[in-house]
């Protein structure tokens, strides 16, 4: 787990270096049933591929926001990491995701707000096949 300080964060910016990290993850479906339990969402592009399929899909969709979540990930464990409070994400998915991909998550930090202590991160997802499934700004207190 990254420990940023919002001093360092801010000095990096300051000096023009780009304060990136990123992360891949691969979708289970096991992901995608605890997904469901937690959040009852039945929704059957979800959870049924044959519906999935008949409206032109190769199989069920990922829960977008199951993908969205690993932005909290990026936050609080990579950027800034363990001094983040997560205070804001604004997502838009751009393309489906489905169980078996690997997606990686980046994001860089372009804003920095010394009167709140709080950055903005530039963020999105991409798949093994290079395309963006997600893009995203974040907004997160540095407690340090």
């Amino acid at each position: 787990m990254n420990e940023f300080t919002f001093e360092q964060i801010s000095e990096s910016l300051k000096k023009g270096e780009n304060l990136e990290q990123s992360f891949s993850v691969s979708i289970t479906a096991k992901m995608m049933e605890r997904f469901l339990a937690i959040t009852g969402d039945e929704n059957p592009m979800h959870i049924d591929a044959e519906y999935a399929k008949q409206n032109g899909f190769k199989d069920s969709l990922v829960y977008g926001l199951l993908t969205t979540s690993f932005y909290s990930t990026l936050a609080g464990v990579y950027l800034p990491g363990k001094h983040c409070l997560l205070q804001e994400v604004s997502a838009q998915f751009t393309k489906p995701v489905f169980v078996g991909d690997t997606l990686t998550v980046r994001g860089e930090v372009v804003e920095v707000n010394d009167t709140f202590k709080r950055i903005a991160i530039k963020a999105r997802i991409v798949n093994q096949h290079g395309h963006t499934v997600n893009r995203a700004t974040i907004k997160a207190g540095v407690l340090k």
